[in-house]
């Protein structure tokens, strides 16, 4: 167990891949900073890999104080044991407070890993994190404590986990929870070399090739999207919210009970188990809008719900409602969108 550290810093997994920057390390980053700033510390990175030392500087520019470095041959590519071998070491050297993984196939797998070896509470898929005070059990108080905030019991509930006596603090937190920060190209920061032996009996598996398979599509930047639900009846009736979408220049999307049916591909998913997104303009067809769905679309900037439920818990996020037949409404929607783009072009 890792000693309790309360001048230790925040410090966020630089996840890449092939020298490759995933996009979660850099959202985290946004509250990363917030989180230490309320602390009064510093942020970090740690960042692993081979040649990979030029990505350190764009976490200066999104918000980073430093930028833990660890290069070596064995880590060009991501492996459990040797990844979880140097981010232990770095923690049991530097002893952060807080350590933030993204949430993906690679963070899910190392965060266990490093939680096991520090002997350290871990919170996974977090879609909120705070700073707050609490009493334990023993009666004694503890300040500035991470309150890590998810999802639990098949989202009924919104759970508030707390770690105020093994740390360090971790939690994994979901792709899109947290926006993206606007980068500040005039920060800077220092790199803090660090070397870590490994040898080739850290690594468990030869890795022969490498088969990668790019998402469909990029629901976290898309402007507009529509999302069919289970509402929508069948694949042949999903067609119409692809020709929504197709109309109005947005992404289809939709939740986990159409994919499960088979309407729509995983990579279309949105909800606490799929990806989260803020777009200017979401319509939600046939979604009756539990709390799963709503915790990936809340943060929507206009909410259009059609349903042919009026007591749809859908509503009560919805900026406009339409109550009525999807298979009625839909059609109306794109024919009226395309004669207006008739008589504006």
């Amino acid at each position: 167990m890792i000693d309790v550290n309360r001048d230790g810093e925040v410090w966020v997994f630089a996840e890449q891949h092939a020298g490759v920057l995933e996009e979660v390390p850099l959202e985290l980053m946004s509250r990363a900073r917030q989180l230490a700033d309320k602390l009064g510390v510093k942020v970090a990175a740690a960042l692993l890999g081979n040649g990979v030392e030029e990505l350190a500087e764009k976490f200066f520019h999104y918000g980073a104080d430093k930028v833990y470095l660890v290069e070596d041959a064995l880590l060009k590519r991501y492996q459990t044991n040797s990844y979880a071998k140097v981010i232990s070491e770095l923690i049991g050297k530097h002893k952060p407070q807080i350590v933030l993984y993204g949430a993906t196939v690679a963070g899910r797998d190392l965060a266990p890993r490093i939680a096991s070896a520090a002997k350290a509470g871990l919170t996974a898929d977090c879609t909120d994190l705070q700073i707050g005070d609490h009493k334990g059990p023993d009666g004694q108080g503890h300040k500035n404590l991470l309150f890590q905030i998810r999802p639990a019991f098949g989202g009924n509930i919104i759970a508030t986990i707390i770690n105020y006596d093994r740390w360090p603090q971790m939690a994994t937190v979901r792709e899109g929870v947290m926006p993206m920060p606007q980068p500040d190209t005039t920060r800077s920061g220092r790199i803090v070399r660090e070397n870590i032996k490994l040898s080739n009996g850290d690594l468990q598996l030869e890795i022969l090739e490498e088969h990668k398979r790019q998402k469909k599509v990029n629901l976290k930047s898309a402007r507009i999207i529509v999302a069919g639900g289970a509402g929508v009846g069948s694949k042949d009736n999903f067609r119409l919210v692809w020709d929504l979408a197709n109309c109005l220049g947005g992404a289809p999307a939709a939740t986990r009970a159409a994919v499960d049916l088979g309407y729509i591909d995983k990579d279309h998913q949105v909800g606490q188990t799929g990806t989260t997104v803020r777009p200017s303009l979401y319509i939600a067809v046939g979604i009756s809008g539990a709390i799963q769905h709503h915790a990936g679309m809340s943060e929507s900037k206009r909410i259009v719900a059609i349903n042919n439920d009026p007591e749809a818990p859908i509503f009560q996020v919805a900026h406009y409602k339409i109550v009525g037949d999807l298979n009625e409404v839909l059609p109306m929607m794109i024919k009226a969108i395309k004669e207006k783009a008739v008589k504006e072009g």
